[in-house]
């Protein structure tokens, strides 16, 4: 009888932990842009961070300073204690945006970006940070549209070999006027390379092509490594940022399509702040998005 009672007991108890393993919550992980909040030192990021919840950070700029690679936190005296005040926290560095465009067919242009996104990718390998962002950006009027793409292409086989052995991938934003899933997807098929990849602005492209998220995801989830999410009111006026749920964006649809596609990066709220100074301030904004995200997602 004691024995019995004994296998009773064990096998309840392994009943509920196999219980817990499949009605555990999966877990989202939440990163914000420095884009959001301008005014803020490094020490101030992080502890923002921690304060709500968020795992990642997703460097833009500091303090409004977009030139990463010679920002003195980042200097060589500086980034290992950069580097230690991050994982102390317990936090990861995510993805660093740099402002390089793609879309140049003057050579000293073209070379010029290319040279900034080389210094980000470098950048990234020292923080152990995994992504830098590009972007495409533009399809000039003086240019041959097809010329343009092609010289999209290229520059990110030549970023992707760039960063083959620095364990860093070069990410394409949908941003700009390259926001159209055919031609994002034809982009990324004929780059064809395992170090580049796609940063999904859902609300960049929807905002313009009034594509559905969840059949833009389904054409481009191969390539989707990292999310900008974004919410604002969209009309006939213009474009007014809100915060999470309070605009008409298809916020929900976007995110249940990642959450059903399988998608495991961050999703980052992108709070346009240094772009519109008029928005809430980030005080409101960053606790804001990561306490209201779940009703979205879930």
């Amino acid at each position: 009888m004691k024995n019995r009672r004994a296998f009773l007991k064990q096998s309840s108890g392994l009943i509920g932990l196999s219980a817990w393993h499949i009605f555990q919550a999966p877990k989202a992980h939440l990163s914000f842009s420095t884009l959001g909040c301008p005014a803020w030192d490094f020490p101030q990021v992080i502890q923002h961070a921690v304060k709500n919840a968020y795992s990642g950070i997703e460097i833009r700029g500091i303090k409004g300073n977009l030139d990463l690679p010679t920002h003195p936190i980042f200097s060589q005296s500086n980034i290992s204690s950069t580097k230690r005040q991050v994982q102390d926290a317990g936090l990861k560095i995510v993805n660093l945006g740099s402002s390089a465009n793609m879309h140049f067919l003057d050579p000293k242009k073209k070379q010029s970006n290319l040279d900034e996104a080389k210094k980000f990718i470098e950048l990234a390998s020292q923080l152990s940070c995994p992504f830098i962002r590009v972007f495409p950006n533009d399809l000039p009027k003086d240019q041959d549209e097809k010329e343009t793409v092609q010289a999209i292409i290229q520059s990110l086989i030549e970023l992707g070999n760039f960063a083959k052995s620095s364990g860093v991938k070069v990410l394409l934003e949908s941003h700009g006027k390259v926001i159209k899933s055919d031609m994002l997807l034809h982009i990324m098929q004929e780059t064809n390379h395992a170090q580049v990849g796609l940063v999904w602005d859902f609300f960049n492209m929807w905002s313009i092509t009034k594509e559905p998220p969840a059949q833009v995801y389904s054409l481009l989830k191969k390539y989707i490594l990292h999310t900008h999410i974004k919410d604002a009111i969209v009309s006939d006026s213009g474009e007014k940022y809100t915060l999470l749920g309070e605009g008409n964006a298809p916020v929900k649809e976007a995110l249940h399509a990642l959450k059903a596609g399988g998608y495991t990066g961050y999703y980052s709220f992108e709070w346009e702040k240094l772009w519109h100074p008029e928005i809430q301030e980030p005080e409101i904004a960053i606790p804001h998005f990561s306490k209201n995200f779940s009703k979205f997602w879930q």
